[in-house]
């Protein structure tokens, strides 16, 4: 799977989480993987919940429509988004 994918009417994000950053950022690596820092920590859930929220306010979309599919206790996550198009998730997260 790409790291953005569109399918059965939503975006899938394949992200890769690193808690406990010094500042909440999203990060475009070589190859298309995308990275996000998050100052959360990986606690009780913490780390996830910012993760929503910050790609949610990242896209400009409400919490309720990013939901974590799989990935839930690894630093590799599948999140699904719905509300936008892949064309618009791509031109927010890597600004092309």
């Amino acid at each position: 799977m790409d790291a953005v994918e569109a399918r059965e009417g939503c975006v899938f994000l394949r992200v890769r989480v690193q808690p406990k950053a010094s500042r909440n950022a999203v990060k475009c690596e070589p190859g298309g993987q995308i990275r996000i820092a998050l100052t959360a920590p990986p606690v009780d859930g913490a780390a996830n919940r910012a993760l929503r929220a910050f790609l949610a306010k990242t896209l400009c979309v409400p919490k309720r429509d990013v939901e974590l599919v799989s990935g839930e206790k690894a630093r590799d996550k599948v999140l699904r988004v719905q509300g936008l198009g892949e064309r618009d998730i791509r031109r927010k997260l890597f600004g092309s």
